[in-house]
């Protein structure tokens, strides 16, 4: 009844998200044409983070970033690298949903989505944000499998966008913990 009265709050959420997620696809199409190559990925997260330095905020620049990490992902597909011992391909382009999802994880708020709707996915949107500040982020996940399958697993696309991963679990020395803590972004356990 309240809902009917005011309006959905979730729905009125998304709805300000839209446009920006329209944005990110108008700015990836232009990407798709520009950015052929690995150079250029890297070429455009050291842009980045030079913006970032001179001024610009990560909102600034989330649209181009978001859409930076949707090429990237679609230039990865077919690529393999190891998951936890076992060579996994890559064939995950971001769908609008998982946009929206990047947005509002960036945003500070929950985004609640069911197993196999790609909040691993979306994860890599806001952190790659994040992470061009320079000062690491950290993913806190439930348990040190997921941390570290999730480093390796999302580190190859972190570091096809030119940036580090790693991860921290129980066992590690303390110069293993100490490398994986200077990376841009840090998997660990909660």
């Amino acid at each position: 009844v309240i809902n009917k009265i005011l309006g959905d709050t979730n729905a009125k959420a998304i709805r300000k998200i839209e446009p920006l997620v329209g944005k990110i696809n108008e700015i990836e199409k232009g990407y798709q044409e520009a950015i052929k190559d690995h150079e250029s990925i890297l070429a455009k997260t050291e842009e980045f983070k030079k913006r970032i330095k001179d001024g610009e905020s990560v909102d600034d620049i989330l649209p181009e970033a978001f859409a930076l990490v949707k090429t990237a992902c679609r230039h990865l597909v077919g690529k393999k690298w190891n998951v936890r011992g076992k060579e996994i391909e890559w064939n995950m382009i971001p769908y609008d949903v998982q946009l929206i999802g990047g947005v509002v994880l960036h945003q500070g708020n929950i985004s609640e989505m069911k197993t196999g709707e790609g909040k691993t996915l979306v994860c890599t949107l806001a952190v790659y944000l994040n992470a061009l500040t320079e000062k690491g982020v950290f993913v806190v996940t439930v348990n040190e499998y997921l941390a570290q399958r999730d480093a390796e697993w999302m580190g190859g696309l972190y570091n096809y966008l030119g940036l580090s991963a790693g991860v921290s679990v129980h066992g590690m020395s303390h110069e293993e913990k100490k490398k994986n803590y200077g990376c841009d972004i840090t998997y660990g356990t909660n």
